[in-house]
């Protein structure tokens, strides 16, 4: 019994033993670790941390892959005219004489169609060809009075001859020389009939008879509208077509009461439109209405647009703004500004530079520099800044500075720690 209460008694001794020389194992090995945590910078840690944050005040550096992630757009700051503007709206238009609305003087059956809506047309072209038995007879009644105008001007020169030599009596005379112009008249004036028809009255005169006329564009442009098919009867000054020359589009806008003091001819409007959003296109005025209209109260203003495009469609709503008092100054776009408080700043590309060995891919880094601005007037999604120094042909953050001021944040938080 004593042999076995030795026997159990050494057993636990030995666990317990186990169990302290386990316990100073773990304890060397933390202070280990600790002293080695204490020591040398690691690659990672000497100039860049591991996400390559700058050490350097006021700096950040990333890479391009990091770039394209938070959409990084570099660009230089612009030398843009800003100064007081008035809010206007309005619509692209036309002037009357750059639209045309085409109809017949008389009215016939749509034999042909040689356009749709769209179709870029020149003046003159034919749009359609149409027909009726009233153009038959009109070039016949043509052929018949120019026959008979030979014979009357013959009859009449004759009958004026023997006057003259008073063989013939003054009424015979009076009553040729009365059909012989009647007839002129009725035949110059059906010439002129068919020529507004589009025919030719040559060829008519030569016994060429044809059973349709043309319908032509009287101007350059653009189909808009076709209102008719194919025999279709049209009556008289019924709008077949609409052609519009979009080239010559221009701003129509609304000036109101309040502002219409302000504005004259030769001042910049500075517009956009839905179908181009972020780009910002320039007109002159160029006619100030002198016409005051109750609902809204305003008048209505003109301008030609400088860097016109396709895109540009009369009808198409416009907001804009008219500046006054320009004056030429350093700008860049809103979102380039990073606000702190009452401090504004933009970042400035300082640096470029390579890094990587023959373990590791190598990869390009930008490192940009936050710099203090002093911001003005804001007009037109710019922002008029002035700044100690020269920035000329220095590249900054124009999309992505907030995320870059939240990385220099985060990595400045990290340094700390």
């Amino acid at each position: 019994m004593k042999i076995k209460i030795i026997q159990e008694t050494m057993k636990k001794i030995s666990i317990i033993l186990c169990m302290i020389l386990a316990l100073a194992a773990c304890d060397n090995s933390g202070s280990q670790s600790s002293e080695e945590d204490h020591g040398e910078k690691g690659p990672n840690e000497e100039g860049h941390s591991e996400e390559g944050h700058s050490e350097e005040s006021g700096t950040v550096s990333i890479t391009g892959e990091q770039a394209n992630f938070m959409g990084l757009e570099l660009g230089e700051i612009q030398r843009k005219s800003l100064g007081g503007t008035i809010r206007v709206t309005g619509r692209l238009g036309l002037y009357p004489q750059d639209q045309a609305k085409i109809s017949p003087f008389i009215g016939g059956n749509v034999k042909a169609i040689y356009v749709i809506e769209g179709d870029k047309v020149s003046t003159g072209q034919v749009l359609t060809l149409l027909e009726h038995p009233t153009y038959i007879q009109m070039q016949q009644e043509l052929q018949q009075l120019s026959s008979q105008l030979e014979y009357l001007k013959q009859e009449y020169e004759r009958k004026e001859k023997l006057y003259e030599e008073q063989v013939s009596s003054g009424r015979e005379f009076q009553k040729a020389k009365s059909e012989y112009l009647s007839t002129e008249a009725a035949f110059k004036g059906l010439k002129l009939k068919l020529k507004l028809l589009g025919l030719s009255v040559a060829k008519v005169l030569k016994g060429e008879i044809s059973s349709s006329i043309p319908i032509r564009s009287p101007i350059n442009g653009y189909v808009n509208d076709i209102n008719i098919s194919i025999g279709d009867f049209i009556d008289p000054h019924f709008d077949m077509f609409e052609v519009t020359d979009n080239s010559q589009v221009h701003v129509d806008i609304r000036v109101y009461e309040k502002d219409i003091y302000k504005v004259k001819e030769g001042q910049t409007v500075y517009f956009t439109v839905a179908n181009q959003p972020g780009m910002i296109l320039e007109a002159i005025i160029n006619s100030v209405g002198r016409t005051f209209e109750d609902d809204p109260k305003s008048i209505h203003v003109h301008a030609d647009i400088e860097n016109k495009n396709d895109a540009l469609l009369p009808g198409m709503y416009v907001e804009g703004r008219i500046v006054e008092n320009e004056r030429l100054t350093d700008v860049v776009p809103e979102a380039a500004i990073v606000t702190e408080g009452e401090l504004a700043y933009i970042f400035v590309k300082v640096e470029a530079s390579d890094h990587g060995d023959n373990e590791t891919e190598e990869r390009h880094e930008e490192l940009l520099t936050k710099v203090e601005v002093t911001t003005g007037v804001r007009d037109g999604g710019f922002v008029e800044i002035m700044v100690s120094g020269s920035l000329d042909s220095s590249l900054i953050a124009y999309k992505g500075a907030y995320t870059l001021s939240s990385e220099m944040i985060k990595g400045e938080l990290e340094h700390a720690h």
